[in-house]
This record gives C-alpha cells, structure tokens and sequence, in this order.
C-alpha cells in the first residue's frame, strides 16, 4: 500500500474568495460538508467564485473562508515521544477527525453511485466499503479510548501486550480494506469528466487513506514500542501491521 507518512512540513490548500467554489471543493477534502450545510452549490454551480456564492446566499464570505481554513491539518510528524502527549495528540488528530471524515465520504459515494449508476467508471460498492471501514473503525477506536490508552497514560502494566496484540493484529485489517478501497478508486483517481461531487470523494478518501496509514504508523512505531518488551524483535514495519509501504 502507497501513503504519505508524516515527514514532510504542514500541506495547507491556498484559500481566495476569488476561487471557485467547485475547486475548493475538489482541493480541500472537508470543504464539501461546510459547502452543503451552508446550501452553497459545489457541484452543478460550481463554477462561480466563492465571494459569489456566498453574496447569493447572504454569507459572509469571511466567516466562510475562516471556517474552510480550520479544515487544513498538519501532516508534519509531530516532536513527540511522551506517551500521554501522544495518546492526546492521536486522539485529537486522527480519532476525532476520522470520525468527521467517514460520513461525509459515505454520503457522497452513495450520491455518486446513485447519479452515475449507468457510467461504466462508477465506484459500485464504495459506500458499503465505507460503512463497514467506518464501523471497524469506530470499534477499534472505542477500545482503545476506553481500554488501552487510559492504561498507556497510566504507565502501562505487565499485561499491556495483550491490548496492544489486538490493536496491531486490527491495524492489519484496517490495510487490507484500504487496499480494497485503493482498488476500488484507482488509487482514489477519477475518471475524466468526472463531475466535483466525484471529484471531492476521490480527495476525500485520499485524505482519509493517508490519515489511517500515518495514524497506525504512530501507534504502533512510535507509542506502542514504548511499552512492549523487545520492540526490535517485531521485525520493523512489515510485521506490525504498519502497512506504510
């Protein structure tokens, strides 16, 4: 499997009221919620600037921009080593974004799937790959908030390797559906012509895919580690589920 881990500076997408809206919402993976909460056209209207869109709708075109920018997440690997920073900063950066981003790729792939049934290129099945990823998901992460990381916090205990097994046996699942989901997208590429709404899905589930690779590289090379015996014996990456190759 193919992702960008977290070694390169903060990725942030240029935001102008003078964009189309159509091109934020393809570039800024998140955009398509605000767009639709806010009854702003991304897809069919796409193509008129936001300033525009949201003068139509008596929006105030900061506030919007403002609300757009608080989507850009750092993909920059953070300088921490200390497990109860860590916990918090997996729980803020990937826990509660994953969270956000399951639902809204799941409406828009049923969108897509329902409006484009009839073109040969359609995703047939994304959204349900989507549900179940969405429901593993959210399982394993229950566990972890509930079970290992208040003990991790706690400086661990003789018996963490049995939580932690499980959670590095569970990250290997969840590579194995992004491999299917990679499968299903092309590698999250669409067709030509595809409309924004296909558009914004596809960089959406790019994001999403990135932020689970780079979210179970940190559990299990950065923190987990820390509280296992004999890290080393693991045999790096390729035997720990990382799935970051």
């Amino acid at each position: 499997m193919n992702a960008r881990l977290e070694t390169t500076a903060p990725a942030t997408t240029t935001l102008s009221a003078d964009q189309q809206i159509g091109q934020i919402a393809v570039q800024l993976p998140g955009a398509t919620a605000v767009f639709r909460r806010l009854k702003l056209d991304f897809c069919c209207g796409g193509q008129v600037p936001l300033a525009t869109a949201a003068a139509e709708k008596g929006l105030d075109v900061n506030a919007v921009l403002s609300e757009l920018a608080a989507l850009q997440r750092p993909s920059a690997a953070p300088e921490i080593r200390d497990p109860s920073a860590l916990v918090d900063h997996i729980l803020t950066r990937y826990h509660d974004v994953h969270r956000v981003q399951l639902p809204e790729l799941i409406r828009m792939a049923r969108r897509v799937e329902a409006v484009h049934r009839d073109n040969p290129d359609v995703p047939a099945g994304l959204a349900d790959l989507l549900e179940e990823m969405e429901q593993e998901l959210l399982s394993h992460m229950q566990k972890e908030e509930a079970i290992l990381f208040p003990m991790l916090k706690s400086g661990g205990n003789p018996f963490v390797g049995q939580p932690i097994g499980m959670m590095r046996a569970e990250h290997v699942d969840h590579g194995t559906a992004l491999d299917q989901l990679n499968a299903l997208t092309h590698d999250a590429t669409p067709p030509a012509g595809a409309c924004n709404t296909w558009r914004a899905l596809y960089a959406g589930i790019a994001q999403f895919g990135d932020d689970l690779i780079n979210h179970i590289h940190l559990e299990n090379n950065v923190l987990f580690p820390q509280f296992e015996a004999a890290p080393a014996a693991a045999g790096g990456c390729g035997s720990t589920g990382c799935a970051c190759s």
